[in-house]
């Protein structure tokens, strides 16, 4: 989903530090072969994200998300991984591609990795925007960040591993959705392998975009739900002179807007969003069954009967979206006269709240960033990202929600990605897949971040 984020310039002599980390003292030779890796094959993982790109996977183009799949497939069989398709036509959508690299020895392999991923984007057949192209170390094009940038530095940072000789010795599960921008309803059967797949791994690494603001590559360690709410309300109908009287009351429009304005006055709290996308009313209404589209007839001198309004509400914790759920409820049922009112909630996408775990695999992934001469990644405020896959699985495992590519306008035509960090996102991947693999699978995060 849409990260918000601002990118600067940063001067070429602070991505020196690129290449000359693999003589660091702190890399072991297996991290400097690592390095060199990922410094030779620039190239190469640039002409693979070319190759994504030009293949169309809206969401709801499932050929297309199909062809990505079967591009990853390919390319995660080559490095060992048991690949297997999922089909998901049962909640119209393409399907899931899960990848398992057992250990070769159970419970000698670190930590078990979770990989998040997604193989569609947001821009459909219907896009005027289509295609990917290059000036400079900008790279434009559908799904570039957001986000096949992010798939090829998997790639990429598993192909480092196994040239060192380190991938062999980790347990890794990967798990690319096709309908993250969209995902199919209901959850227990899109997300349902997802989940799975956390209950048996320890960690979840996430590549959807790696922000950077001022010129700062920033750590996410939550998400912010998405949940989308519905409200229709009714009233009685007849002619205007007689609104607000004891027989007519205030009607379905004015008993629609006291509920939103109630909502603004009386929702307010902190890392909580609420937002009205569509209003309509009138004497009659439809609405299509995406929700995204809306017709209402009516006249001046009628009072409406009908009307209907949707949008969403983000919030920090799952605990949060109840609370707030409740009290959106409260405020629905305090009818005006004569008029009705109900209000139902989406599944959308839960909440993934910051833990110590989370914060901990911030902190490894920093110690990373120093060996290789990188600055430390802040923590990301929640409220500049939107919601994404981790979350279904954030009340199993901790997770780092964004280590993938880093650009800007996302969701948005014109979506580009900045090609000079691709190597900066790629090296510190492998880093932190590789030292995981190399703590002991009971150890306390917490601790090992502090060492």
């Amino acid at each position: 989903m849409r990260i918000q984020q601002v990118v600067f310039p940063i001067l070429a002599a602070s991505f020196g530090l690129c290449s000359v980390a693999q003589n660091l003292p702190s890399l072991s030779p297996e991290e400097k072969a690592i390095v060199a890796y990922v410094d030779a094959n620039e190239l190469a993982s640039n002409d693979m994200l070319e190759k994504l790109v030009n293949i169309n996977s809206g969401t709801h183009n499932l050929e297309g998300v199909r062809a990505v799949a079967e591009f990853m497939q390919s390319q995660l069989s080559d490095l060992g991984f048991k690949v297997q398709w999922i089909p998901m036509e049962q909640v119209q959508r393409a399907g899931v591609l899960v990848a398992e690299h057992p250990c070769p020895e159970p419970g000698k392999c670190g930590k078990r990795m979770l990989l998040i991923g997604h193989m569609d984007t947001v821009f459909e057949k219907s896009s005027p925007f289509q295609s990917y192209s290059v000036q400079g170390n900008i790279g434009t094009g559908p799904g570039v960040n957001d986000m096949k940038g992010g798939l090829v530095d998997m790639l990429f940072a598993l192909k480092a591993m196994q040239a060192a000789g380190v991938l062999k010795q980790a347990e890794i599960t990967i798990v690319l959705s096709g309908d993250e921008e969209a995902h199919g309803e209901p959850a227990s059967i899109s997300r349902r392998d997802m989940i799975a797949a956390a209950k048996h791994s320890d960690v979840a690494l996430e590549f959807e975009g790696t922000p950077r603001m001022e010129g700062v590559f920033y750590g996410s360690v939550s998400r912010r739900s998405s949940i989308t709410w519905h409200i229709n309300t009714t009233g009685e109908t007849g002619h205007s002179s007689g609104i607000f009287s004891t027989r007519m009351g205030f009607g379905a429009i004015y008993e629609l807007t006291r509920i939103l304005d109630a909502f603004r006055m009386q929702l307010p709290e902190d890392n909580l969003t609420y937002n009205v996308g569509m209003i309509v009313g009138g004497t009659s209404l439809h609405v299509d069954e995406a929700g995204n589209n809306a017709t209402a007839t009516g006249k001046d001198n009628v009072v409406a009967p009908v009307a209907y309004a949707s949008g969403d509400i983000r919030t920090i914790s799952n605990q949060q979206t109840a609370r707030v759920e409740k009290k959106m409820q409260t405020i629905v049922s305090q009818h005006l006269p004569r008029t009705t009112a109900t209000i139902t909630f989406g599944e959308g996408y839960p909440a993934m709240p910051p833990t110590a775990q989370s914060r901990a695999l911030l902190g490894i992934l920093n110690q990373a960033n120093a060996s290789l001469g990188f600055k430390e990644m802040p923590e990301l405020d929640p409220m500049k990202r939107g919601a994404g896959d981790i979350s279904f699985v954030a009340d199993i495992i901790p997770g780092l929600a964004g280590i993938g590519a880093t650009g800007e306008g996302a969701h948005a035509p014109g979506e580009t990605i900045d090609l000079s960090t691709q190597p900066i996102n790629t090296k510190r991947d492998a880093l932190l897949m590789y030292r995981l693999s190399q703590i002991d699978e009971d150890a306390d995060l917490t601790k090992v971040a502090t060492k």
